[in-house]
């Protein structure tokens, strides 16, 4: 029987992918019926690159905040074609309010997941997409407080207190494992780390994007050729690390969705590009050639900000405190300077095989970028 998905936060980087995977009819022809994708923020279709089919439904406007539950509930109930089968959520807003973020994460996916099961009655699977914090990766210079065995497995242990209270992966997880017990639906969690992917318009946590207009503009600006230093520190250099494509995260989940026995509802699943790890020291080549520039390792001698420090007798550490917890890009390249690979066994062992390099990940992100205008051809 032919299926019909509903993505919650398509316009984001990972929602994106799962509405273009599903609408390019991966794993095959003949599954999707229909494919709605939900988004709060106002976007058109053809802005965002994915091919006309009659089989999306574009729904803008819906805040999952707004309102009490039977409002959204009733707003869910309107959308067309609601034999729904399968719903990724991928629903998140940012905010450097901590406290905010995870009372809003929070609601948002209990109150999305409540309203759909009410409505859908043909409802059969739900992804929870997370990521590693789970394993303390964000706890940077805090991680000393907790066990963080390499490589990090699904059968890690939760965080400690008082970390385990601050990560609403936890509360969200909490509330799917209870609302789940005697229905029908099955369900499973996935685990990324940095996800490298295209979104239509400005993310809050879009690295690509980030390091896209970056080596645009670095190639405007000194010409072909050009030599291009890492612009993270020697720790991230050489880190380990899996990437995670959004393409290739929403094939792994809908390939969890199609073949997950019942029996096993509720696991967890690392996903990531290639069963291998790797470090920026191994991909910032292949990504600057994209762009005809040489990838080069961190300037020994320290940033740009560093050596003006060094050279006038500045207070040391200023910008780095201003952005240390302001910028995701300065995390991901800079603060995670330790390493953290997946253990990659169990998503593989599933039956899921393919696996995408650095050129195909981040090179699919920069021609879509490309294609929507936001860099030069």
């Amino acid at each position: 029987m032919s299926k019909s998905a509903l993505v919650f936060g398509a316009s984001g980087v990972s929602g994106w992918a799962f509405v273009n995977e599903l609408l390019h009819d991966y794993p095959r022809p003949g599954i999707w019926k229909r494919i709605n994708a939900l988004t709060n923020r106002p976007l058109s279709q053809t802005s965002t690159l994915w091919p006309a089919d009659s089989r999306l439904n574009l729904v803008t406007g819906i805040d999952l905040l707004s309102g009490s539950q039977e409002v959204l509930t009733s707003s869910m109930s309107k959308i067309e074609s609601w034999r729904l089968t399968y719903s990724p959520s991928t629903a998140y807003k940012a905010s450097l309010d901590l406290e905010k973020e995870y009372k809003d994460a929070e609601a948002m996916f209990r109150r999305s997941i409540t309203a759909i099961d009410r409505v859908s009655s043909a409802l059969e699977f739900v992804v929870l997409q997370t990521g590693s914090k789970n394993y303390g990766c964000h706890l940077l210079s805090q991680r000393s407080s907790i066990n963080m065995p390499l490589p990090l497995s699904e059968s890690h242990p939760r965080l400690p207190s008082p970390h385990a209270e601050q990560l609403f992966y936890h509360a969200q997880l909490d509330f799917l494992s209870s609302y789940a017990k005697g229905r029908s639906w099955n369900w499973c969690e996935t685990r990324p780390d940095i996800i490298v992917g295209f979104v239509p318009k400005r993310g809050f946590y879009s690295l690509a994007t980030s390091l896209g207009i970056f080596l645009a503009l670095r190639k405007e600006v000194n010409g072909k050729g050009a030599r291009c230093p890492f612009p993270g520190s020697e720790g991230g250099w050489k880190a380990l690390w899996n990437q995670g494509s959004s393409d290739m995260l929403a094939r792994q989940a809908i390939h969890l969705s199609l073949t997950l026995p019942r029996e096993r509802k509720g696991e967890t699943f690392n996903v990531a590009d290639e069963k291998a790890p790797g470090s920026w020291k191994t991909k910032w080549p292949d990504i600057c050639s994209h762009f005809e520039l040489q990838g080069a390792p961190p300037p020994k001698e320290g940033t740009a900000i560093e050596v003006m420090e060094r050279k006038y007798g500045l207070e040391r550490g200023v910008v780095g405190s201003i952005f240390c917890s302001k910028r995701f890009e300065f995390a991901c390249l800079t603060l995670f300077d330790f390493d953290r690979q997946f253990d990659m066994r169990k998503i593989y062992g599933s039956g899921f095989e393919e696996g995408r390099t650095t050129k195909e990940a981040w090179g699919s992100v920069f021609d879509r970028m490309k294609r929507a205008n936001i860099i030069p051809s």
